[in-house]
């Protein structure tokens, strides 16, 4: 919260810059960088497209949300890193499982998982977001399989494994006391609380849901650099402040998703907040299958040669930040915002500057 609050203020240190044409100077102070700020997002989504843009195929991609009942969400917050992993594993496996059964597809597919932990009015609500392409590499002869168009695999044969996957994988975690039962949740230390509420959720129904693929590489790259790197709640989401209550915009999907406006009072906004920020070091963004990253770029390569599509190379790997930006949005946040034409230097000699001004 410190590092979040004194972003781009003095207390981060500043670095000083001047126009080359009309020597207009800017003072700029520097970002906090963690990854839970909503100011320091959008330079990380660029160089992470960047990266990765010449590693996906172009061609359709699926995005799957994969969710879990409320009833959890205590004790995922109080195992962040081992529930987190447990989503990550029981979600990431369903899909390969289902993918390489020889009854449906008999592929192996290409996953790129990310953890979002919040819902619009910043309550605790761990899910997982999925890109999957619309195919993979026939287990047999190595050949690329297109899946069809309207959906990757059944939804509902997709959130029963899930579930399963889960719920199994649940269990040998308290078996393995590997859970801390705290609080709230004390009662379930007891096997026969465990049981019940096992119980519990597997009457459930757990939803799986699938949204319309992407019909090319480009559009991938265009929601991903969007969403990838969302935070809770972003500044513009956050529509007054007057010293006691914060007030933001939020949607509400069980109202026919309307917009609203929600006031909370600071310490609860800030706690919400807090929810959602992540054990230290934890990879939110990971991949599977064709896309982990061992030996990605070279499998990918073989699949486009089989495909006859051109291998591509990464043109952008040596270039300034500043270009890669100017690359990917048309920005060029280098240029003065006095004289429109100049372009904006990094001064070394902060003395010299003092004594030409």
């Amino acid at each position: 919260m410190r590092m979040i609050s004194q972003c781009r203020t003095s207390a981060m240190g500043s670095h000083v810059s001047k126009c080359n044409e009309c020597g207009h100077v800017a003072i700029t102070h520097n970002s906090c960088r963690n990854r839970h700020c909503p100011k320091c997002q959008g330079l990380d989504a660029v160089q992470w497209v960047d990266k990765l843009q010449y590693d996906l195929l172009p061609i359709r991609y699926f995005h799957l949300v994969f969710t879990i009942p409320d009833l959890l969400n205590r004790m995922v917050l109080i195992n962040q890193r081992v529930m987190y992993d447990l989503l990550f594993k029981a979600s990431s496996d369903t899909i390969k499982q289902l993918a390489a059964d020889k009854k449906r597809l008999g592929i192996e597919t290409g996953i790129l998982a990310v953890l979002h932990t919040w819902g619009q009015n910043l309550m605790d609500h761990p899910h997982i977001h999925m890109l999957v392409p619309a195919g993979g590499v026939d287990i047999d002869t190595g050949q690329w399989v297109n899946s069809s168009k309207k959906f990757f695999l059944p939804v509902k044969v997709i959130s029963a494994v899930f579930k399963g996957k889960f719920l199994g994988g649940l269990k040998q975690l308290y078996q393995n006391k590997q859970l801390k039962l705290l609080g709230s949740i004390k009662d379930l230390q007891s096997k026969s609380v465990f049981k019940a509420l096992l119980d519990q959720l597997y009457a459930k129904d757990w939803v799986v849901y699938t949204k319309k693929t992407f019909k090319s590489n480009v559009q991938v790259l265009r929601y991903l650099g969007r969403y990838t790197h969302r935070i809770a709640i972003s500044n513009k989401r956050i529509k007054a402040y007057d010293g006691q209550t914060v007030t933001f915009a939020w949607k509400d999907y069980k109202d026919h998703c309307r917009q609203k406006q929600m006031v909370l009072e600071v310490h609860e906004f800030i706690r919400r907040f807090l929810l959602h920020v992540l054990p230290y070091s934890y990879h939110k963004i990971r991949y599977y299958g064709l896309f982990s990253l061992r030996n990605r770029q070279l499998r990918i390569n073989i699949i486009r040669k089989k495909m006859s599509l051109p291998v591509n190379e990464k043109p952008y790997q040596k270039l300034s930040i500043g270009e890669r930006v100017f690359n990917i949005s048309g920005i060029d946040i280098s240029l003065c915002p006095c004289c429109k034409t100049g372009k904006m230097m990094p001064v070394t000699n902060v003395l010299e500057l003092r004594l030409s001004g």
